[in-house]
């Protein structure tokens, strides 16, 4: 927290209302004076907006594991370079829908043991880490309901089907164990009003 600016990110699993909490906490951050960039992963800038595309669309078996986690990683290097670290530089507050977090359960546990090759490159290709992560804990069962009804192209992994989704919200549950120093896990089933509550809660305490 000596470091300019606050990191603050967003991790579950697919339908847990990530994208909702982020844009109603960046609402109320900017209400109350703060100089907010409410960005998001794979994406975030030109460059890692267009890999977006090939990592999120297309049938389940595209890319291997292998790969997934070059791409996300050459994604999350640009995004770095070009929006989060400028922001932070300038003492904003970032947020943003998924990191290193995501890789680090989607390809280097659900679809493999590649925990440590996800650990290795974000060491040596990410230079800054979260400091506060939001885990929005849901049924998975609930969640997969939920990103299917969006009925997106974007549904490459909500087509992996649920015993993936099982998989990620074991290992993001461990995961907040694992960096409990930065870690904060809310209850996603509650409704949108008090998870909006608890959140905030957090971010008040990270601030100060």
């Amino acid at each position: 927290m000596n470091q300019p600016g606050l990191f603050i990110t967003f991790e579950g699993i697919d339908g847990s209302g990530k994208s909702t909490q982020v844009k109603h906490l960046a609402k109320r951050l900017s209400d109350a004076g703060r100089d907010v960039v409410l960005t998001r992963e794979p994406g975030g800038s030109k460059g890692a907006e267009e890999i977006r595309s090939l990592v999120l669309e297309g049938v389940p078996e595209r890319w291997s594991a292998e790969t997934e986690i070059l791409l996300f990683t050459a994604a999350r290097r640009d995004h770095m370079e070009k929006l989060i670290l400028p922001a932070l530089k300038e003492d904003k507050i970032v947020i943003c829908d998924r990191f290193a977090d995501s890789t680090r359960m989607y390809q280097g546990l659900s679809r493999g043991d590649l925990r440590k090759t996800v650990d290795s490159l974000t060491d040596l290709m990410i230079t800054r880490q979260p400091d506060l992560t939001i885990l929005i804990d849901l049924d998975p069962a609930i969640g997969l309901h939920r990103a299917k009804a969006r009925n997106t192209k974007e549904e490459r992994f909500e087509d992996f089907g649920i015993t993936l989704q099982t998989q990620m919200r074991d290992g993001f549950l461990k995961l907040a164990q694992e960096f409990s120093h930065r870690f904060r896990t809310v209850n996603g089933g509650q409704p949108t009003k008090s998870l909006s509550e608890d959140i905030y809660a957090h971010v008040q305490k990270a601030m100060k």
